[in-house]
Parts: C-alpha cells; structure tokens; sequence
C-alpha cells in the first residue's frame, strides 16, 4: 500500500466522520428550534387562558358591583337608610371589582386597561356617591336621582370594557 492510498483512505473515513457529525449537529439545532417553539406555543395559549379567564372575572364582577350599587339605590330610596347586611354586600362587590381590576393591571394591553380604568372610575365615583348619601353627607348637587343616573350610565361604559377583551381574546372583532 503506498503513501497515497493511506492519505485517500484516511481522507474518506474523516469526510463520512465529519458528514455524520455535522447531520447530527443540525438535527439536534432543530430539535432546539421546535422545542422551542412548542414552548413559545404553550406560553401563549396558557397567556391566553389567564386572560380568558381574569376577563370574564372582571366583566362579570363589574356587572355584580354596578346591580349591587343599584340594589343599594333602591333600599336608601325605599328605607332611608341601609342596614349592615346590604352595606357589607355592596362592600363585598366592591371588592370583588378592585381585586379584579387590579388582577387585569398586570396582565391586560393598554386596548383593554383603558375601557377598564374608564369603568372602575365611574363605580368608584358612584360607590362614592352612595356613601355620602347613605352617611347623609351629600355633596353639593349630589342626590339619589343624580346616584342612579350616574350608575345607570355605567351600564354604557361595560360594553366598550367587553368590546375590547373579545378583541383581544381573538373572539371577535367587533361587538
């Protein structure tokens, strides 16, 4: 054997070494790529379930403060007065709101934090309102009729609210 036919012999066995090494580095490049992709996947649809979810909380327990401020209307307009019994429910709506809200300050867009903020300000004017009365410390102007049609409006302010999460859950692009 001479000197040629070693270095030929050598030569191939490096070029089918090296083939096997380089096919196995770009299969495991794209292994990486699609685990990181079924990651990125999984990410936004657990992204996309925590939004789901924390709207549907929020809608709903915006309707729940707006029926309980008005619930809470009617009872000073029928008895004057609240007892403790409807004064906690109201406080408990209230709550039930804030908690809510301050959940979708963390993990909403700025589409759908701007129609939510625009709603907790007019329940928080409101509740407000409300309060007065009930303490009978009325500001100037401030009466059950104005307490009811400032939260009769709030009912106006939960549909752009809506609008915005179904947009941004994808549900639909109009409401």
């Amino acid at each position: 054997m001479d000197l040629s036919s070693v270095i030929i012999a050598v030569a191939g066995m490096a070029g089918t070494l090296g083939g096997s090494l380089l096919t196995q580095r770009r299969a495991e490049r794209a292994r990486r790529r699609e685990i990181q992709l079924v990651r990125a996947h999984d990410e936004e649809r657990e992204n996309l379930a925590l939004r789901r979810t924390c709207y549907t909380e929020l809608n709903r327990d915006a309707r729940q403060f707006t029926t309980a401020l008005n619930r809470h209307l009617h009872i000073l307009r029928e008895h004057g007065t609240a007892d403790d019994a409807d004064k906690t429910a109201l406080d408990e709506a209230k709550a039930a709101f804030r908690d809510r809200y301050s959940e979708a300050q963390m993990i909403a867009p700025e589409e759908v934090l701007g129609p939510a903020h625009t709603v907790n300000k007019a329940l928080s004017r409101v509740y407000g309102h409300v309060k007065r009365l009930e303490r009978g410390e009325p500001e100037p102007g401030e009466t059950l009729a104005s307490a009811s049609r400032a939260q009769h409006a709030v009912r106006d302010l939960l549909r752009p609210m809506r609008t915005a999460m179904r947009r941004d859950l994808g549900v639909s692009q109009d409401d």
